[in-house]
């Protein structure tokens, strides 16, 4: 196997502006081809990428070449290998990669070898910021009262990760507490340009968390992936994406006095949904670009999933280099960024003649043009400018219930109930405000939008304005830095006699984690039937999302926030009704409490130094007194607990053995479940709450668990036995076998009993049976979750045969040992006539070396039937690992053999 690099010849110094020398780089430019000067700036960081990873078996001289002739390889679908510079990863989504990694360390050991060979072989930073919950609201030890109930529920978890930030090289854990993952990551993590042993390249990321894209503002690539994916790029495996689509998005002009970020990434969001951009980057650019702070960049690129791009890219220009001096970063760091991106064609310089870069297709926006506005009631796209959201409401309240509606009589839609809030009289009507918060990755990393709350709650103060004691206030920042700017202004005080205290440092309202309403709300909205709002600055307002008694969601902008919270409802005009009224009984508009463009600038100019950020992120690493105080055990293997229902070693690498298992056909197999069209992840993979008559509801109540206990499938994530019980027990799946009726369950066909599929799955287990599972087309689509292939793996699943699959959700099947197979066009278990009551066998050839990527392969049925699909093994590489068994068992093999 070839391990020199092809492009050896293109490595050059790299010299420092006052002599001496920075290190080597692998240079575009001395490529000579005209080609590379046109190609956009983002797909020139996978082109490095490519061209400094080219080892001719993992990364190809062909592969190099596809992304070089981009412009007319893009429109066809072809598949690149990437190698990310580094991988993100936040509490949810880290510990079972961090259960795998303590896994694959024993089974080094077992097999005799140095358990220590398993570290990352890249940087791996993890960021505890999904744990926090908003218990506690408008009161001074918020932030202590939520810590402490985080810790009670999670101190098994963050036990766990607190050992393995010792135990791995290459992994720092970020304890709770200190911001929200994206921010973090903007602030203090982002590197822009690495300089690892004298060689430099670009800065590249993929977390396991779909708002990574926050960093792409920063001019870093980065995006979100499943747990598989991260885990493969941890050990130093290619991931495998589809070379995308660039929409070159220009922008012009500024904007206008009043505007908010928020306002504009709304109309970003608006304009791009529209547009169509799924699984396409989008590259800003344009003489609008100099207008926008780097926070603003950053706020736009954060809602790429939601526009539906991989990436929302903004180049590294002056205005990246200024922030990055704010952050604390050092001169001579930001010399070399500087340096490296000039050298290599990738840094922006607006004072010279710009080469003008071949986009996929092309959007533009005056900024000029941007409005106040909000997005709502149940989705991020659907934008409502400020002055229309009065009678928009009103319209919501007619229409049928949908993404716009809600379907409440005419003659109900005015009604008042009274209810009683801690011995005063109180009243809710349709449209009121029960949640205000300041919260979310999006909003929270913008001085200026922060800020520009604060002067709006100053000036309500100084009118008499005040918020009903019954809506929940909140302020979770994303990061220290924030508290320290907003004292320095003097403003925090204004927010907190608004009910904004600051309530934790992390990932709150906008993942549903809001805490419960008070009582006496929560009963005068559920007797009611009272169509409640919750005004957010989040990303995300999907229905169930930011509350279960929250049936209309709002984004919004920070100051919009107060605002609202201070009219106390979402029907109403700000133009032309009054906000409130002050004490003489003068009439208070939004007009009279919202500062100018200048007012907050000056604001920020004054309070947001270098020195806060440096003051942060030096006290980040030193942990706070909670996390400091979990004793945990210093081994480098971890010492599993058998009675833990939160941590529990998986069985992958039971009875593993040094030689490959080869490649597996399969024999008489039943099939588990028959699918239509469009299964999703969220079908498939455990998420939300745990049923009360689950499989994973019955294993944990024979461990002694109370069901107000069971906490989420998420925060169990790092325990597959409650994984593998939560695997398609979605309560909206379809199965065909139980013709028509909808729910968890499948037919046992041997039997034709009715179990659940979990318990299905071990009787065929236990009979000696393999499965396969029967699919339509997008088999796998939605967030790419390590378990929707985890969890069928472990239920005993050795082929999917459908339509199409999801592209991740195909490689992660193949990453776990598990065929993907796809029926000829045109062809389905329909056309074919299955019903799922065959025993189906799949012939695959004994030796790796005699199947070929995409090639074709016959399925034969007990019932006679033949038919062929196509094996969708799409490389050589993917190969390899099924060879193994998994992606995971060829590392380990891998890491015995390699001789260094």
């Amino acid at each position: 196997m070839a391990t020199r690099n092809s492009f050896e010849s293109i490595l050059m110094p790299l010299s420092k502006p006052g002599g001496g020398e920075f290190g080597k780089y692998f240079s575009l430019p001395a490529l000579n081809d005209p080609r590379i000067d046109k190609l956009p700036y983002s797909i020139k960081i996978l082109l490095e990428s490519a061209i400094r990873n080219c080892d001719e078996f993992q990364v190809t001289a062909k592969d190099v070449e596809k992304i070089i002739d981009w412009e007319s390889t893009s429109p066809k679908q072809v598949e690149i290998p990437f190698k990310p510079a580094r991988v993100l990863l936040q509490d949810f989504t880290g510990v079972p990669a961090v259960v795998d990694l303590a896994c694959m360390r024993d089974a080094m050991n077992k097999l005799g070898s140095d358990s220590n060979k398993i570290n990352p072989l890249v940087p791996v930073d993890l960021v505890i910021d999904h744990s926090v919950q908003v218990d506690v609201a408008r009161s001074e030890n918020a932030v202590q009262a939520n810590m402490e109930h985080e810790f009670r529920r999670n101190q098994e978890r963050f036990g766990f990760l607190k050992w393995g930030s010792s135990a791995f090289r290459n992994m720092l854990v970020v304890p709770p507490g200190s911001g929200i993952v994206h921010q973090v990551n903007l602030e203090y993590l982002g590197r822009v340009v690495f300089n690892t042993g004298g060689i430099l390249y670009p800065d590249s990321v993929v977390g396991t968390d779909s708002h990574t894209t926050m960093i792409d503002g920063l001019g870093v690539a980065g995006w979100g992936v499943g747990g598989i994916e991260a885990e493969a790029a941890m050990l130093g495996q290619p991931m495998s994406m589809v070379l995308p689509g660039v929409v070159g998005f220009k922008l012009l002009g500024k904007l206008k006095n009043g505007m908010t970020a928020t306002d504009l990434v709304l109309t970003v969001t608006q304009m791009l949904r529209k547009h169509g951009v799924v699984g396409k980057f989008v590259e800003f650019y344009g003489e609008g670009m100099s207008e926008l702070s780097l926070a603003d960049r950053a706020t736009i690129a954060n809602m790429s999933p939601e526009y539906g791009a991989t990436m929302g890219f903004f180049p590294v220009d002056h205005v990246t280099l200024q922030y990055l001096k704010l952050t604390g970063r050092s001169d001579d760091t930001v010399s070399m960024i500087e340096s490296y991106l000039r050298a290599n064609k990738m840094f922006v310089d607006y004072s010279e003649p710009q080469t003008e870069k071949v986009y996929s297709s092309y959007l533009q926006l005056n900024l000029e043009d941007v409005e106040p506005c909000v997005s709502g009631p149940k989705r991020p796209h659907d934008r409502v400018p400020l002055k229309e959201m009065k009678e928009d409401w009103h319209s919501c309240l007619d229409s049928k219930v949908g993404f716009k509606g809600f379907a409440v009589p005419k003659e109900s839609q005015s009604k008042v109930v009274d209810f009683s809030f801690h011995g005063m009289p109180a009243q809710i009507k349709h449209g009121d405000v029960v949640i205000a918060a300041i919260t979310s990755c999006t909003n929270t990393s913008n001085p200026s939008v922060m800020l520009g709350a604060a002067l709006v709650a100053k000036k309500a103060c100084e009118l008499g304005l005040e918020v009903k004691p019954w809506i929940k206030t909140s302020l979770a920042p994303g990061s220290g830095v924030v508290t320290k700017y907003l004292e320095k202004s003097g403003l925090q005080k204004y927010l907190n006699h608004l009910g904004f205290h600051i309530v934790g440092y992390g990932c709150t309202t906008c993942i549903g984690n809001s805490g419960d309403l008070d009582e006496a709300v929560a009963t005068a909205v559920s007797e009611n039937d009272i169509v409640a709002a919750a005004v957010l600055s989040g990303n995300r307002n999907f229905e169930g999302r930011v509350h279960p008694l929250t049936r209309a969601n709002y984004l919004a902008s920070p100051p919009l926030v107060v605002a609202y919270a201070l009219a106390g409802t979402v029907d109403i005009d700000f133009n032309t009704e009054p906000i409130g009224t002050k004490k003489d009984g003068k009439k208070v508009f939004f007009r009279d409490i919202w500062p100018s463009n200048e007012e907050i600038a000056e604001v920020v100019q004054s309070s947001v130094l270098p020195d806060m950020f440096k003051a942060t992120y030096e006290a980040i690493t030193k942990g706070n007194p909670m996390w400091n105080q979990l004793s945990v055990p210093s081994g480098t293997l971890y010492d599993w607990d058998p009675k833990s229902t939160y941590i529990h070693e998986p069985p992958y690498f039971k009875n593993m053995t040094m030689s490959p298992p080869g490649p597996h056909g399969v024999q008489d197999a039943y099939c588990l479940l028959n699918f239509g069209d469009s299964i999703t992840t969220d079908h498939i993979s455990p998420a939300g709450s745990i049923h009360k008559d689950s499989p994973a509801a019955k294993y944990l109540m024979e461990r002694g668990v109370d069901r107000k206990d069971f906490n989420s499938y998420g925060s169990r994530r790092g325990n597959d036995e409650v994984m593998a019980r939560g695997t398609f027990a979605n309560i909206r799946l379809v199965n065909k076998l139980l013709e028509g009726e909808v729910g968890p369950k499948t037919i046992h066909i041997p039997t034709g009993e009715k179990l659940s599929v979990f318990e299905a799955a071990m009787r065929y287990r236990s009979e000696g049976h393999d499965t396969i599972v029967l699919a339509g087309a997008e088999y796998g689509s939605g967030s790419s979750r390590d378990w929707a292939a985890k969890g069928p793996m472990l239920l005993g699943v050795k082929a999917v045969i459908a339509k199409s699959f999801e592209r991740i959700h195909r490689s992660n099947l193949v990453g776990m040992g598990i065929i993907p197979l796809c029926f000829k066009p045109g062809e389905d278990a329909e056309t074919l006539g299955l019903t799922g009551h065959e025993r189906y066998s799949i012939d695959l050839p004994s030796s790796v070396s005699e199947i070929k990527p995409g090639q074709d392969v016959t399925v034969v049925t007990d019932s006679g039937k033949s038919f062929t699909c196509t094996a969708r093994f799409d490389t050589e590489v993917e190969l390899i690992y099924f060879d193994h068994g998994g992606i995971l068992q060829y590392v380990i093999r891998n890491l015995i053999n390699a001789k260094h």
